[in-house]
């Protein structure tokens, strides 16, 4: 079938002898980033990007043994050419390029086209074959501009505020947290994080230059708090953890946001439409700027994906199943 298969492990390349995100422990495992649906533990040695380095570390363990590279870099192994290129997901996140008897194949990862201000932006690599994410692949995923976006947090907690209310910001430990902070800091506000967040975000600053989050101890003043921003994982919302900061408004910070009716399945009082994946626009763009002749979606609505392209672009195409999720779980 070509440089890499789709096996029962995950994504392999046979020649070189190497998996890429596999969901069951192996012999040699290639990471496209830190998100624990792409990065698992149990497997005798992985290499990702060397900004990825400390979280890997974190949540796979200390003494995992870990080679990294960083963009343009990588190795070979057995005539096969792996090279790592930015995929604009998350800090450390890459792109996977494989090369060999003037063959080329690209395993995406998880990424997205708009620049968010931190991670290095998504790089198109050309190739005769590409591996593509589909999160959002259908044409009512379309993001509006970030600064928009953040806009309209801030609006939405000067609201709060005037109410007496706390503004409470669901959002991944890595990645997203890490974006809300970095723009919304601008906006003069203190961040105040869960536990799950904070460690995390500690982790993140050894690598990356972003602003500190304060943590919510059990003795933090909640007087202070309201002035604030506070960020929360998923799995804290519904927990006695959040009980303390009532009132409070709660906002979820993701694309499922843009479907109408997600908000208030959520029990949210407000949505905001922020992605570390490509919207529908993005997906396309991205695909057809490799030049690839074949592609291959998963991870979404890969078939939807793969049929437009296929009608609409003259692609050979196919739909791959993975076991990828939506995102970390927290």
């Amino acid at each position: 079938m070509g440089l890499i298969s789709f096996t029962e492990n995950g994504l392999y390349c046979s020649k070189g002898d190497f998996y890429i995100d596999p969901w069951r422990p192996v012999k040699k495992a290639v990471l496209t980033h830190a998100h624990s649906d792409h990065a698992r533990a149990g497997s005798e040695k992985y290499f990702a990007h060397k900004d990825s380095a400390l979280v890997l570390r974190a949540r796979l363990g200390e003494n995992i043994r870990l080679e990294t590279a960083g963009y343009g870099e990588g190795f070979s192994c057995h005539g096969v050419k792996v090279t790592l290129y930015p995929a604009g997901h998350i800090l450390g996140s890459a792109q996977v390029a494989v090369e060999s008897d003037g063959e080329k194949w690209v395993v995406s990862g998880d990424y997205k086209t708009a620049y968010d201000g931190i991670t290095p932006a998504f790089e198109p690599v050309p190739c005769h074959t590409f591996i593509t994410e589909s999160t959002f692949g259908l044409p009512i995923y379309q993001w509006k501009n970030q600064d928009q976006i953040m806009a309209e947090i801030d609006q939405w907690v000067r609201s709060n505020q005037a109410l007496g209310r706390y503004s409470v910001l669901s959002a991944y430990s890595l990645g997203k947290a890490q974006r809300l902070v970095y723009s919304l800091s601008k906006f003069g506000y203190p961040i105040y994080a869960h536990g799950a967040i904070y460690n995390m975000h500690e982790v993140v600053r050894k690598t990356w230059d972003l602003p500190p989050v304060h943590w919510l101890k059990p003795d933090t003043p909640k007087d202070a708090v309201q002035r604030g921003i506070i960020l929360a994982t998923g799995s804290a919302i519904d927990s006695p953890w959040m009980k303390r900061w009532s009132p409070y408004a709660l906002g979820i910070c993701s694309g499922w946001m843009q479907v109408r009716g997600a908000q208030r399945r959520r029990n949210a009082d407000a949505g905001f439409v922020l992605s570390d994946h490509a919207d529908w626009n993005g997906l396309i763009t991205a695909t057809l700027a490799t030049g690839a002749s074949c592609v291959y979606a998963t991870h979404g609505f890969s078939a939807a994906l793969a049929r437009y392209l296929k009608e609409h672009h003259g692609l050979r195409t196919g739909v791959v199943k993975t076991a990828f999720g939506e995102d970390e779980e927290d």
